[in-house]
């Protein structure tokens, strides 16, 4: 998976242009999620969480961690002006579902492989709910690891959490996007009697927009058509001379669709390619169906 965040490691959704708010305002809400280079200048300026904002939707993501991978991003719902419910989550170019599921289906394995006193999801949970307790995100000290004493039963790093707290609220309230939160899978009907592959596709949203895609595949030995490309064994340019690796133009794809938040964004023609997107030469269609038909199931 390190290897996976090196060669993909892109800072999904920056493309989203987010508006600043301030608390207390009578602006009407954005319709666009706070990224960390958007909500930056503000975040660095704004008061910690006092219990005194403006009622809604916030939403920020942070960057993609080039050495474990994981993307964070944070929901919030502020309530009477106080901080009501918070989700803490990221993804994985690598993991078809978002971190909370990954762990709680026993996948991230912080107790049976490195010995933690809890796993992943209900250490976050802890974290929110001191949170919500304080209202306040500098209620709490760091190390320079990201780590807190303060908070029982976590031994996590937390600054992602306090970090885009503040940054989703320094960016304003948003509108929510048009689809049902949650991690959505798609795949082909068979193996490809060519290739020996059925392709798959996850999509992940979030405050109802697209966070995650991940296209890939799956074979009859069980193996991971992205891992198989990201390890070498695909080999796209060494055998039949292409411009990048599958999993590479797989990355361009994925983001693409980020930016469009519609698999229907984008024409192909009867090969199943597309020159709408720079740099990709492999089909591209059954993707862009699997994705749409995932996505049916958000709707």
């Amino acid at each position: 998976m390190k290897k996976a965040s090196i060669i993909l490691c892109s800072a999904l959704l920056l493309g989203l242009l987010a508006g600043c708010g301030a608390k207390n305002t009578a602006e009407p809400a954005n319709n666009a999620p706070a990224t960390e280079n958007s909500a930056n200048n503000s975040a660095n300026n704004a008061p910690a969480a006092e219990g005194n904002f403006q009622d809604g939707l916030y939403f920020a993501l942070g960057k993609e961690d080039p050495k474990s991978g994981w993307q964070y991003f944070v929901k919030l719902q502020v309530e009477g002006g106080k901080i009501a419910d918070v989700e803490w989550n990221g993804t994985n170019a690598t993991v078809p579902v978002d971190k909370v599921t990954y762990s709680e289906q026993g996948k991230y394995g912080m107790k049976e492989k490195g010995n933690a006193q809890a796993e992943w999801h209900e250490q976050a949970a802890k974290a929110i709910a001191f949170l919500i307790e304080k209202q306040d995100t500098k209620a709490v000290t760091l190390d320079a690891e990201g780590n807190t004493d303060a908070i029982s039963g976590v031994s996590i790093h937390v600054n992602d959490l306090f970090d885009l707290v503040d940054q989703a609220l320094a960016a304003g309230p948003i509108e929510p996007g048009p689809y049902k939160d949650g991690s959505y899978h798609a795949e082909g009907d068979k193996f490809a009697e060519g290739s020996g592959w059925k392709e798959t596709a996850d999509v992940i949203i979030s405050a109802g927009n697209i966070v995650r895609v991940n296209f890939s595949g799956v074979n009859e030995a069980g193996e991971d058509k992205k891992l198989n490309s990201i390890d070498g064994k695909y080999g796209m340019v060494e055998k039949g001379g292409a411009q990048a690796e599958w999993h590479e133009q797989a990355a361009i794809a994925e983001q693409y669709l980020l930016e469009k938040q519609d698999p229907a964004a984008v024409s192909f023609n009867d090969e199943g390619k597309t020159d709408a997107i720079s740099g990709v030469s492999i089909s591209l269609k059954s993707y862009y169906d699997l994705a749409a038909k995932a996505l049916e199931q958000a709707k």
